[in-house]
């Protein structure tokens, strides 16, 4: 969420930065919240007045008495008082709500380094780790490889649970926790607090970690209860600090958590329409990063949370490249976000294993957590990022280490992890 401040001394800026995300149609945003604001502040003085009246007027009556003079019109003059700070009091209340609401609405400032895009079209490519590998023979998809595998069935999934659902098993189950364990020992090696969190939250705590959109289109609620489902660690692992000061001394906060994670969106009808690559379930590891409100500071964490997912597919040998987003695809509350892609035989083209954003205050604005420098109250820096999402890794592993005789090679970083090397297909009796 913008900071109020920042429109009061520079709207052509957050204006400017509409422009460059192209939200053309919400200019008109700013100066709505700049007049809201100007009044409630006019409002304010006027409350902080009546209040500074009503104690002369108190010191006034006092003095009165003690003199033995009539105090009536003093009196009837003091009791006016309450009910009118109290009218003010609400007004500016709702006030609040209106210029809250507007704020929701006026994206971040976004980084000098976020290329300038009308949509995802226009994301730019910023650099490849690792190189494709060529192939001799036909390459198999991975829905095509697992099944061949007999170690995965789509069939009785959407028969149980309907399309977006997978029943895996045997070695290729196993190589699912494999990645999990792989990637948590990374993260707790990179100084990252392991945390297990809840994997259902609040309607309250779900209104601050998501928007609406989000929650008409990916999160699941929980009918009669008032909870929902996450869609990732992250909600948990933030909202836990919803409306919370953070010691200056903890920071940074560097934690990292594995949940299953519940997600309402499916793709597109067709190539992915069965298999493991968008499903309405999944494992996945994610991080956060809470920091000092310095720009210098969290761009470094930035770096380093986008690195660490790097590291862990270089290590696997996928070869990946890093997508950074453009204005116009980049979300509201985020200063600068790249995406971690990896490499599909199949395709012939990169698709996304990893996403790392940097929100800078937005999201711990909105969030209102805060903590104290020097003092002062603050509103700290807020990071997330995907360690790695295990069933996208299993598609890259499956589709890049397919063998001409259908058995899949292991990545050796994974051996100690799995105690096999390879994916054998299932001897049939």
């Amino acid at each position: 969420m913008i900071d109020i401040k920042l429109i009061r001394e520079n709207p052509e800026l957050v204006k400017e930065n509409m422009k460059k995300k192209f939200q053309d149609e919400k200019l008109p945003l700013v100066d709505k919240v700049k007049k809201l604001d100007e009044d409630w502040r006019k409002l304010k003085y006027e409350e902080d007045g009546l209040r500074s009246e009503r104690n002369k007027i108190s010191e006034e009556i006092n003095k009165a008495k003690k003199e033995k003079k009539n105090v009536s019109k003093l009196l009837k003059k003091a009791k006016e008082i309450p009910g009118k700070i109290l009218k003010m009091r609400e007004k500016r209340k709702k006030m609040e709500g209106e210029i809250l609401e507007l704020q929701e609405k006026i994206p971040n400032i976004m980084s000098k380094n976020v290329p300038i895009g009308k949509d995802d079209s226009e994301n730019v490519d910023d650099r490849r780790i690792g190189k494709p590998r060529k192939f001799d023979f036909e390459v198999k998809s991975h829905v095509e490889i697992a099944e061949n595998l007999g170690m995965a069935d789509f069939e009785s999934s959407a028969r149980v649970a309907g399309t977006g659902y997978y029943y895996i098993e045997g070695d290729l189950a196993l190589l699912n926790v494999a990645l999990t364990n792989f990637a948590r020992d990374v993260m707790v090696s990179k100084g990252f607090r392991y945390v297990e969190t809840p994997y259902m939250l609040k309607e309250e705590i779900m209104n601050q970690v998501t928007d609406l959109h989000d929650q008409e289109n990916m999160v699941y609620k929980i009918e009669n209860d008032g909870t929902f489902l996450i869609g990732t660690s992250e909600h948990s692992l933030i909202g836990r600090y919803a409306g919370q000061e953070v010691n200056e001394k903890e920071l940074p906060i560097k934690q990292t958590s594995y949940s299953m994670c519940f997600r309402k969106e499916i793709g597109a009808h067709g190539i992915d329409e069965k298999g493991l690559f968008r499903t309405h379930q999944f494992n996945k590891i994610e991080m956060i990063v809470i920091c000092n409100p310095n720009v210098k500071e969290s761009e470094k964490y930035y770096q380093e949370l986008q690195d660490i997912t790097v590291e862990i597919f270089e290590k696997m040998e996928i070869p990946v490249r890093v997508l950074k987003i453009c204005s116009g695809d980049l979300g509201d509350l985020k200063y600068e976000q790249i995406d971690v892609e990896a490499w599909s035989p199949r395709r012939k083209n990169y698709f996304e294993v990893g996403s790392c954003s940097n929100l800078t205050a937005a999201q711990a604005k909105k969030l209102k957590i805060s903590t104290r420098i020097k003092g002062e109250r603050m509103i700290p820096h807020t990071l997330n990022n995907t360690a790695i999402a295990t069933s996208r890794a299993l598609v890259a592993i499956l589709e890049n280490n397919q063998q001409k005789d259908g058995t899949i090679k292991i990545p050796k970083v994974l051996w100690k992890y799995t105690g096999f090397k390879e994916l054998k297909p299932k001897k049939k009796k």
